[in-house]
């Protein structure tokens, strides 16, 4: 199986090149960044093998999409078709490829794609209760049961919308560029008070919520933290089972494994 796996987030698109399941490379690039986008779209396929049996030197792979911005996909679906004269298959309700586990929550339609690929991939890897925390532009805490049914989870701001509010609610107040690990518990100016309180809170909630899970369930899940901030908070989350990068990435391969199984 070969696929190139385009996880479309709020801010970056990360791009997986996968070949025979083995992974080559994961490139992120900002969302905005179209010509950047197409070139490693390119690199990728250009990369990918031809199939055998074609005439018409087609290549042996799939462009596989899991977005949760419309506008964006849009964009890549107009790359692919225009430049390297194929089509994407994006995986959704009513989409080209079917979530792959069931969602028990109120609005199912309303989840977000890229929890699901992080909740499956999670859930793959482990075969038993997990969950799993995704720190990016908003930082999300979801739940998946033994039998791989998706319960639901908790959402909250991430680093750079709460640096942002705090900013603007109050304007004596400076707007932190960029959060980082604490040198110690208290900042001595403003700057590192604000940066201390997020990073705290950010690392605080996933414990709390994690430990409200284990208590709603009566056992302890496995925890896995993923996501474009994991690595600085990584060092102050001594609770978590394990640190997985491009998670949502992974989860669209197995997601896509998993179509292509049930198809045969």
């Amino acid at each position: 199986m070969n696929i190139i796996a385009i996880d479309i987030g709020n801010t970056n698109i990360t791009v997986g090149f996968f070949l025979g399941d083995i992974e080559k490379k994961i490139v992120k690039v900002a969302g905005d960044d179209q010509a950047k986008l197409a070139e490693v779209l390119a690199d990728f396929w250009e990369q990918t093998p031809i199939l055998a049996s074609s005439k018409e030197n087609k290549r042996n792979g799939a462009f596989v999409v899991a977005s949760v911005k419309p506008a964006w996909t849009e964009a890549v679906r107009d790359i692919v078709k225009v430049q390297l004269g194929e089509k994407i298959l994006e995986v959704g309700r009513d989409k080209d490829i079917p979530l792959p586990m069931t969602l028990a929550v109120d609005e199912p339609e309303k989840v977000g794609v890229d929890r699901v690929m992080l909740a499956w991939a999670a859930y793959t890897v482990v075969g038993d209760v997990v969950a799993v925390a995704d720190v990016g532009t908003a930082v999300t805490v979801d739940l998946v049961d033994e039998d791989g049914t998706f319960l639901g989870g908790t959402i909250f701001p991430g680093f750079t919308i709460a640096t942002k509010a705090i900013s603007e609610g109050a304007t004596a107040l400076p707007n932190i560029e960029k959060i980082v690990e604490p040198k110690k518990p208290f900042g001595t100016n403003t700057a590192e008070a604000i940066n201390n309180g997020i990073y705290y809170t950010t690392v605080g909630a996933i414990e709390v919520i994690f430990r409200m899970y284990a208590d709603e369930l009566g056992k302890w899940p496995q925890t896995i933290v993923t996501g474009g901030n994991m690595e600085i908070i990584k060092d102050g989350c001594t609770f978590v089972d394990n640190f997985v990068a491009n998670l949502v990435v992974k989860g669209i391969v197995l997601t896509y494994k998993k179509y292509l199984e049930e198809k045969a």
